[in-house]
C-alpha cells in the first residue's frame, strides 16, 4: 500500500471512530445514562407525587436515574414545550396527561400540536378529582355549594393548578352545568394554592385526589364531591359530583410521552418497564394511598386514550366558552 493510500485508510478509520463516539447509542443499551423527564407542575402536587413514583420504579429497574424536573407554569405547557424541542433521543421524555389534551382546544396560540409533535409511551393511572372547599365555608354538601354561590354570585372563588388543568376545567365544566358564578385564581400548582384555600383566601378547589384526599383526610379542608361518574373506591364515603349533577364527569389520566421521532425501540422498552412496574404490589400500594388504579397500555392503546380525551376535552371548552391567550 503506497503512503498516499495508507494516509487515506487511516483518515477513513479515524473518521468512522469519531462518528462512532458521537452517534446516539442504541436501543441494545438504553439508558446508558440518566433519562431527564420534564413534569410540567410544581414540587409536592398530585402530578409530582405519581411521577416521583415512577421515577424511583424505573430508576430501579434501568438501573439509571430517572431524574425528575419541575417546569411549572401555563398548565403544563412550558414542560411540553421544552420536551418537544429536546433531541428525540430517549433521554428526554415529558409526564403527560389530562392537561395535554385540555390544552389543544383551550389555549389559542400554542406554538406545537401535542398529537402531532409527541409519542405516546406508556399509562400509569386514571384517577378522579376531587371538590374541597374550606372550612370556613358554610355548606358541607354539593347543593348546599350550588345554592351559596347562587345566592353570593361573583363572589366565590376557585383555585387551580393553572389554566388548562383538569383542575381548571372541572370547575368550568360544574360553573356551566349548575350555573355557579365563581372567579377563577390560577396558581403554579395546587400545593402552592392550598394554604390559601385552607385559610379561606379562595374558598374552594377541585383538585387531583392524592393531594386532595390527602388535604380532606387531615381535616385542613372537607370534601364535598369527587368528578367520577360513581363513588371512588378508595373515598367511599365520598359521593360523586354526579349524584347532585346528574352527567357531571371529570376524570384524570397520567402517563409518558416523548418528542416525536424518539426510535420506536426505545418507546417499546419504556412501555414494558412501565408495564412490569405496575404488577409490582409495592407499587399498586403506593398508587391505591394516593386513590390510583394502575392503568398499563401499549403505546397505540395510551395514544388512543389521548386523542379521545382530546376530543371529549375540546367539547367541554366548547360547552364552558373559554380560552386562553
Amino acid at each position: 500500500m503506497t503512503g498516499f493510500w495508507r494516509a487515506a485508510w487511516i483518515g477513513v478509520v479515524c473518521l468512522v471512530s469519531l462518528v462512532s463516539s458521537v452517534a446516539p447509542s442504541s436501543a441494545a443499551d438504553y439508558p446508558n445514562r440518566p433519562v431527564r423527564w420534564l413534569i410540567g407542575f410544581a414540587a409536592g402536587g398530585p402530578v409530582d407525587i405519581v411521577a416521583r413514583i415512577m421515577a424511583h420504579s424505573l430508576s430501579e429497574h434501568f438501573g439509571q436515574q430517572f431524574v425528575v424536573e419541575n417546569r411549572a407554569g401555563s398548565g403544563g405547557n412550558i414542560a411540553t414545550e421544552t420536551a418537544i424541542n429536546s433531541p428525540p433521543d430517549g433521554y428526554t421524555l415529558m409526564f403527560s396527561g389530562a392537561n395535554n389534551a385540555i390544552s389543544a382546544s383551550l389555549y389559542k396560540k400554542l406554538p406545537f400540536d401535542f398529537i402531532r409533535d409527541t409519542m405516546p409511551v406508556a399509562s400509569f393511572t386514571q384517577v378522579p378529582n376531587m371538590l374541597v372547599v374550606s372550612n370556613a365555608m358554610p355548606v358541607k354538601t354539593v347543593q348546599e355549594l350550588i345554592d351559596y354561590c347562587k345566592a353570593n354570585p361573583g363572589k366565590i372563588s376557585y383555585a387551580s393548578s393553572g389554566n388548562g388543568t383538569s383542575v381548571h376545567m372541572s370547575a368550568e365544566l360544574f360553573k356551566a352545568m349548575t350555573k355557579c358564578d365563581m372567579v377563577h385564581v390560577p396558581y403554579r400548582g395546587s400545593a402552592i394554592a392550598f394554604p390559601d384555600v385552607i385559610s379561606n383566601k379562595v374558598q374552594l378547589i377541585f383538585d387531583n385526589l392524592p393531594t386532595a384526599m390527602e388535604q380532606a383526610r387531615s381535616g385542613t379542608v372537607r370534601a364535598l364531591g369527587v368528578t367520577s361518574p360513581q363513588r371512588w373506591p378508595s373515598v367511599p364515603d365520598v359521593p360523586a359530583i354526579a349524584e347532585t349533577v346528574p352527567g357531571y364527569e371529570a376524570a384524570v389520566f397520567y402517563g409518558m410521552s416523548a418528542p416525536k421521532g424518539t426510535p420506536p425501540e426505545i418507546i417499546d422498552i419504556l412501555n414494558k418497564a412501565v408495564n412490569e412496574a405496575l404488577k409490582d404490589p409495592k407499587l399498586i400500594a403506593r398508587f391505591a394511598a394516593i386513590g390510583g388504579v394502575p392503568k398499563p397500555m401499549t403505546p397505540a392503546g395510551y395514544g388512543k386514550l389521548i386523542a379521545d380525551e382530546t376530543e371529549k376535552w375540546r367539547k367541554v371548552v366548547a360547552f364552558a366558552g373559554v380560552s386562553v391567550e
